[in-house]
């Protein structure tokens, strides 16, 4: 009878454990709880270590040793693979390359409202040269202080700002979405769907700019929903809205997503994770550096805050940085025109 549910639980250790490390494979990456689950990758490694260590000490009692060996081996192989997913996207870099003549430094940071100061945040573009600045939860009045402190150091940006249900008095910062462009890139404006609300993410805004000449990038300020158990289906829905985002063209997505590019599979064309768009910080080394929440250090947050580009953009770094008071970490990328 032991032996029998040794082996069930052991059968079922080894389903969980897959379902864990590659829920995409089964098409629940965005399904309750696993969502949930993989979103916190580190968090997953060391609870497999810690199960691997558990199973060494049950080696020791004699009637255990098989079923603890059986599970010390699937947990080992848990750990293995998560370890290999991080390799792969890398556990972080921190420092950016020389930026070039023909560079662009893109910074996103939520920053939970008013608990980053405009100065601090000023402070992060002259010291990162960031050419474009996605604010989810910041106001446009702070966008405004930002941009006066940037020009009285030479270093003017233009201001955009999209806010849902504006006629509603001291709304919560999460209506807010603030970007902040420099005029090297040429005039912006913010399309007319993005400002009220008719075309965009349903429950936080996020910010379409296109360039009023036509020339450079579309920038896409994003700001997803979280994924709660209450609003996943408004997740799902904002993930796939974001997707929409990026055609082929030259496109820059960067902002809050609230997920993780194992939340990503099946949104991506022809190598994109977000339509044609591909997530920077894993393609410089970056991608398991969590942004969220920063009580945690890096490798046990979640890497949910995004830099996106599209084929016409290679991205040559890329750093996490500090909260400064902030729930999330910001993210700085440099990317340079592809070919």
């Amino acid at each position: 009878m032991f032996r029998l549910l040794g082996i069930l639980v052991t059968v079922l250790l080894a389903i969980t454990t897959a379902v864990v490390v590659w829920p995409q494979f089964f098409r629940l990456e965005q399904t309750y709880p696993f969502a949930q689950i993989v979103a916190a990758r580190g968090v997953v490694l060391a609870a497999f270590l810690v199960i691997a260590a558990v199973s060494l000490l049950l080696l020791l009692a004699k009637p255990l040793r098989g079923f603890a060996a059986s599970v010390l081996i699937i947990a080992l192989l848990g750990a293995g693979a998560t370890g290999a997913i991080g390799v792969v996207r890398g556990f972080g870099a921190d420092t950016l390359p020389a930026a070039t003549d023909s560079s662009v430094r893109v910074l996103t940071w939520n920053t939970a409202g008013d608990a980053v100061s405009a100065e601090e945040i000023a402070s992060q573009i002259l010291e990162r040269g960031a050419d474009i600045v996605a604010l989810p939860e910041t106001t446009e009045e702070v966008g405004e202080q930002i941009a006066v402190l940037l020009r009285d150091q030479e270093h003017p940006m233009w201001v955009h700002h999209v806010q849902f249900k504006p006629d509603v008095v001291d709304g919560p910062k999460s209506w807010h979405t603030t970007v902040l462009v420099s005029p090297d890139l040429g005039e912006y404006s913010v399309i007319e769907s993005s400002e009220d609300g008719s075309n965009n993410t349903g429950s936080v805004p996020s910010a379409v700019l296109m360039p009023v000449d036509g020339e450079g990038p579309t920038i896409v300020a994003v700001h997803a929903v979280a994924p709660r158990m209450d609003d996943m289906a408004q997740w799902q829905s904002d993930l796939r809205w974001i997707a929409d985002q990026c055609p082929e063209g030259n496109f820059i997505l960067a902002g809050d997503f609230n997920a993780t590019v194992d939340h990503m599979a099946g949104l991506g064309v022809d190598g994109g994770d977000m339509g044609y768009c591909r997530d920077a910080a894993t393609r410089s080394g970056n991608g398991y550096s969590g942004t969220w929440p920063s009580s945690l250090p890096a490798l046990l947050s979640t890497p949910i805050d995004h830099v996106m580009a599209s084929p016409s953009w290679s991205p040559t770094g890329s750093v996490v940085i500090g909260g400064a008071g902030s729930d999330h970490r910001g993210l700085v990328v440099q990317l340079e025109p592809a070919g």
